[in-house]
């Protein structure tokens, strides 16, 4: 299997590659803000599991082609942009029901929705696709065999630390947003403000990346 050397060489990695907030830090942040807590953990792991789909793609061999093809790879990013703008623009339209939704006057999106739009985001993450499809398997010991099982196990390790610090920065902004509470003014204003990250996060997405 992975020999030690290698798994901490790419837990290395991975950590460096984490903690500097891309679209889903920025998406699970933009949730925390505009629903809470709970939304923000959920996210978390719609992320994390679209994340992972992307490991066994790479696994399974999908990621070469992904990497190898301008218009599969624009494609996907374009879609996950897209849907990172229609979020976005929801968000600022329903900016002004965030107070009742805190007196408990509307209901909050369920669970399996909100699992399912992390997953969205985190399955189209061009800059994970990218990091995956590139950088997985140079830490493989392909003379070791069992290449499949290696990277599967790297992508846990991934995974990993990506849920422990995402659902930091999803708690610190959750919490941040308590002091919003007590201001429909103020909850108007996370709500657009979070509405209005994630639609730059899409065209940030969109405009940039691959030019070959």
């Amino acid at each position: 299997m992975v020999s030690t050397d290698r798994l901490v060489a790419f837990a290395a990695m991975s950590f460096l590659l984490i903690i500097i907030p891309g679209p889903s830090v920025l998406f699970v942040v933009g949730r925390a803000l505009a629903q809470g807590r709970r939304a923000a953990l959920t996210t978390v792991v719609g992320n994390t599991l679209g994340a992972y789909v992307l490991v066994v793609a790479v696994a399974l061999g999908v990621g070469s082609v992904v990497e190898r093809s301008v218009l599969v790879f624009t494609m996907l990013k374009l879609a996950g942009a897209a849907y990172l703008v229609y979020l976005g623009v929801k968000a600022i339209r329903q900016r002004g029901s965030l107070h009742a939704a805190f007196a408990g006057e509307t209901p909050r999106h369920g669970t399996w929705r909100t699992l399912g739009e992390g997953f969205a985001v985190g399955v189209a993450n061009p800059k994970t696709i990218v990091f995956f499809a590139a950088v997985l398997p140079q830490f493989v010991d392909r003379g070791q065999g069992h290449v499949v099982l290696q990277m599967l196990l790297l992508g846990l390790v991934f995974n990993a630390i990506a849920i422990v610090f995402d659902s930091i920065w999803g708690l610190t902004a959750a919490t941040a947003r308590g002091w919003f509470a007590d201001s429909p003014r103020r909850l108007a204003a996370v709500g657009g403000a979070g509405g209005l990250t994630m639609i730059g996060l899409g065209v940030t997405i969109a405009a940039t990346g691959r030019k070959d």
